[in-house]
């Protein structure tokens, strides 16, 4: 989640994001970065840079090593770089320099991968980190991309050259031919990966229908919808084995999907007319909240079963409980930038 320099909150706050299983979440600060436990919250890690801001934090798991880009006010490095950050040894390790804007960056044990306006670079994990891969993407102001992180599944997915379209590549067969999957006719604004690979859903910037794709067969499994009014989606994730998924958005909802059961989602009892437009035979969510004041948020399922987090840009986090039923209730509330350390 890109908070960047003109939100209304002026807390500091310039990014939120997940690590690679929702275990945790970073923030870049107009004067640092911080790393919070997610469920149950409480702030694992804190740096201050008295001299500049930091625009994106991508963690890798919980290890000690994350990826740095400047940015906010007054950048603490420039933005077309990407400083590899060991935290135990408290400084950068590695520097990777671009003639452009770095938009985002995605890492896994053997890759560092960089995505920038239009295309995006692959790079060894190492300590001279080797360009292995240069894939041309369309404009992609968002810096949409996903990494499977799983040992077993090397999958990188991004926007295709052609709008709507999603590439997927096996980073461990460059050899077998790349995936073009044609998921929407408008551009994409969300895409995301279950851990083990094997799911991929997208969002275009319409914001309605949310599709669950087969990374294997490049099937189309699953069509949902979010409502009938565009929305600018925020963020998307499966839980841990798949079966359900979340969705924020700019109306300040939080919606669940069943995704290996969609039988549990709601739709119209006018469903099964076929002289009906598709729009009745839509899979509806079983389960939303609202986020109050309709805050941009990112989303993801809590340690606990039926919970779901919510992180916002206005430093407020939310625990919901939902129930088979779909009813739900805030569990946890809690302003996570004024926390400490040694504060739960």
């Amino acid at each position: 989640m890109n908070i960047g320099t003109s939100s209304l909150h002026d807390n500091g706050l310039l990014y939120a994001g997940w690590n690679q299983d929702q275990g945790c979440f970073a923030c870049g600060m107009e004067n640092g970065f911080r790393i919070y436990n997610c469920d149950p919250l409480k702030e694992k890690e804190r740096h201050d840079f008295p001299d500049g801001g930091i625009s994106h934090v991508e963690m890798l798991f919980r290890c000690n090593y994350l990826a740095l880009v400047g940015g906010g006010k007054n950048p603490k490095f420039p933005a077309n770089k990407v400083m590899i950050w060991d935290d135990l040894k408290k400084k950068h390790v590695i520097e990777l320099d671009f003639s452009t804007d770095v938009k985002a960056v995605k890492l896994r044990r053997d890759r560092i991968v960089v995505v920038l306006d239009n295309m995006i670079k692959v790079y060894t994990f190492t300590q001279n980190p080797q360009q292995l891969h240069v894939f041309e993407t369309c404009k992609n102001p968002k810096g949409l991309c996903v990494l499977c992180p799983n040992s077993n599944n090397s999958l990188l997915a991004f926007p295709a050259r052609r709008t709507g379209h999603v590439q997927v590549v096996d980073l461990a067969n460059t050899e077998k031919a790349p995936a073009d999957i044609a998921a929407h006719e408008g551009a994409l604004t969300c895409i995301t990966m279950n851990l083990q690979g094997t799911r991929l859903a997208t969002a275009s910037e319409k914001g309605t229908l949310i599709r669950v794709f087969d990374t294997e067969s490049y099937q189309l499994l699953h069509e949902l919808r979010r409502g009938t009014g565009s929305a600018q989606i925020y963020c998307m994730n499966f839980n841990q084995d798949a079966s359900l998924l979340c969705v924020s958005s700019d109306h300040g909802t939080v919606h669940i999907f069943a995704v290996e059961d969609p039988k549990k989602n709601k739709q119209s009892s006018l469903a099964a007319a076929s002289f009906l437009p598709k729009y009745f035979a839509s899979k509806w969510s079983f389960s939303r909240f609202q986020v109050p004041n309709q805050t941009q948020c990112i989303c993801a399922f809590g340690s606990e079963p039926n919970s779901v987090i919510a992180i916002c840009s206005d430093g407020s986090y939310y625990k919901f409980l939902f129930n088979p039923k779909g009813e739900c209730t805030r569990d946890v509330y809690a302003q996570f930038l004024e926390m400490t350390d040694d504060k739960t």
